[in-house]
């Protein structure tokens, strides 16, 4: 589990707690969400490639650096859009790829309805996976796979909290992909559930 990386931080911890109770309201929810994924995201980024520039002061010129990898956000709908204005607040410049996937209840296998790289060319270096949980790992390891497919260079998994089954699954098919959460849970329940878990994220954003 190398490629494993849980955000032990306190404010990460409180939020987390925020998110698990089964009392919060949709709008603190998604409060809470936006949070962490900032927060996660400070941590996931922390490689990415800068250049030196110069700037000008008010007082004479330094140097600085910029950011020179292209970032783009891949947010497996619909859990995945609540990460989506944290995520364009730290990089607006970003691209972001809606994935459309849906789970079988009866096979817990992941199922595409929505494409958006048909006839397109990659234009970023890095893609970051968005989807709060990390649970059978179906549509990570499918997501993944569609953005190697389409030509990404590096992809990385950006998540709440992950099942040990969703990341061994996503180890198997993509050991190359480092997966940044908050908090590693016990297991799946026999429905594909995180224990302990939050819930359905998408259902507990929007109130459905």
């Amino acid at each position: 589990m190398s490629q494993v990386h849980v955000v032990n931080h306190p404010v990460v911890a409180h939020w987390l707690r925020i998110l698990r109770d089964k009392d919060t309201p949709p709008h603190e929810f998604r409060r809470a969400l936006d949070i962490v994924t900032h927060l996660l995201l400070y941590a996931a980024t922390q490689d990415l490639e800068t250049e030196p520039v110069s700037v000008e002061t008010p007082l004479e010129t330094t140097e600085g650096v910029q950011l020179k990898s292209r970032v783009g956000f891949a947010p497996i709908l619909r859990a995945g859009l609540g990460m989506i204005p944290a995520a364009l607040r730290l990089f607006p410049q970003a691209q972001v790829w809606h994935l459309g996937f849906y789970r079988d209840e009866t096979t817990l296998q992941p199922v595409e309805y929505y494409d958006p790289f048909r006839h397109k060319a990659c234009t970023v270096d890095v893609a970051y996976i968005l989807d709060p949980m990390l649970a059978t790992g179906g549509s990570a390891v499918a997501a993944a796979h569609k953005l190697k497919e389409w030509g990404v260079p590096r992809v990385v998994f950006l998540g709440l909290i992950a099942a040990p089954e969703g990341v061994a699954l996503l180890e198997k098919y993509h050991p190359d992909v480092p997966v940044y959460v908050a908090v590693m849970d016990r297991q799946l329940n026999d429905r594909g559930y995180i224990l302990p878990g939050l819930g359905d994220a998408g259902d507990r954003q929007f109130g459905t």
